[in-house]
């Protein structure tokens, strides 16, 4: 075993659709649709853009009946699991479970009576369907509020035990917890609190996390944190912005954890004075390029002969830029020189024959 391996968690295995999670499965990618749950061709097409770009569980909100209807040909044009976010309604997710959610996110807080929740609980149980009993920071009721002084990691916690206690009373433990706050610090501490109190399967993120910047860095730094502790099942990177950005700094994240084998991973120079080729053009289209070439390879993009090969040499090929010359490297040796302008199609053809 690798010395800086991370050492997961034991959770029991929850199985969502084609899908499990908990155990020994990976770690698996979640996003959610921005568009009309009723919009049945353009949630399809959405959630298929997705999964090409390495999703492994979707989410859909179900504000109206309209919408929950709707899941059912929207399941018929997708290959992943299709979780259905419901809020408030209890009779939204019956029909979301009736008409094929391979699980359903709810707050028992917000559903209602115990009644309601048991008939949701009697829904879920008859088809074997997960429930995702989802609390965030901002929900937290009044009460642990003034328990703990303030909205606190603690309060988190136990009012997330708490609803899994409601649902278990009723006879059901077929289930996933998601604690979240938009407070990276109190997000981790939530986190490293539950894992030592449950063995059910945990969602992570870091909710309202913000724009594509921002948002990203705030996801990083917190997943980073609860991840590396080895919690964690699923994940999101829940950004305001396209969710297909969602997905790339997911894989970026588990990947860096070594946590996620597989795809090109880019490594490039920040540029300085000796830079003299548009490295940030370059860079950038060698991340498109590589996207959908299924390697696990180091791809490093260098401004100059100093960074490349020199600092390049961890990479399994690269390439570096200079006056009207490029240089291919492999493994820390120039390979051969191209003129500048070859550098990004030798690159894409090297990789597209990698290994023959």
């Amino acid at each position: 075993m690798m010395e800086n391996q991370i050492i997961r968690k034991h959770t029991r295995e929850i199985k969502i659709g084609n899908r499990a999670i908990g155990k020994e499965h990976p770690i698996l990618i979640q996003s959610m649709t921005n568009t009309r749950t009723e919009d049945i061709k353009g949630t399809i097409s959405q959630i298929q853009q997705l999964t090409m770009s390495g999703c492994d569980i979707i989410r859909c909100a179900v504000p109206t009946m309209e919408a929950a209807e709707a899941l059912e040909e929207i399941k018929k044009g997708i290959t992943i699991p299709l979780v259905a976010d419901i809020h408030f309604d209890y009779r939204l997710a019956i029909a979301a479970l009736e008409h094929g959610a391979d699980k359903i996110r709810i707050n028992p807080g917000n559903i209602g009576s115990k009644d309601k929740i048991r008939a949701v609980i009697d829904a879920a149980k008859e088809r074997s369907i997960p429930i995702r009993v989802g609390v965030n920071s901002g929900s937290l009721e009044q009460e642990l509020v003034e328990k703990y002084h303030g909205v606190t990691a603690e309060g988190i916690v136990e009012s997330a035990l708490d609803k899994v206690h409601i649902i278990e009373e009723l006879g059901y433990d077929n289930l996933v917890i998601s604690i979240k706050s938009s407070d990276v610090l109190m997000c981790v501490r939530a986190h490293e609190l539950i894992a030592d109190q449950t063995d059910y399967p945990l969602h992570v993120g870091i909710t309202e996390s913000g724009t594509l910047t921002s948002g990203t860095i705030k996801s990083a730094m917190g997943l980073g944190m609860i991840l590396s502790q080895g919690i964690g099942d699923t994940i999101r990177v829940s950004l305001t912005g396209d969710p297909l950005e969602e997905i790339k700094s997911a894989k970026i994240i588990l990947r860096t954890l070594g946590l996620r084998k597989g795809g090109i991973e880019v490594v490039s120079c920040p540029t300085c004075g000796r830079t003299q080729i548009d490295l940030i053009g370059l860079a950038n289209q060698v991340e498109e390029m590589v996207s959908g070439i299924p390697l696990d390879l180091k791809v490093a993009v260098m401004g100059c002969v100093v960074n490349g090969p020199g600092e390049a040499k961890e990479a399994d090929i690269g390439i570096a830029g200079g006056v009207g010359e490029g240089l291919i490297i492999k493994h820390g040796e120039v390979y051969k020189k191209v003129k500048e302008e070859e550098l990004l199609s030798v690159l894409q053809y090297e990789l597209l024959h990698w290994g023959e």
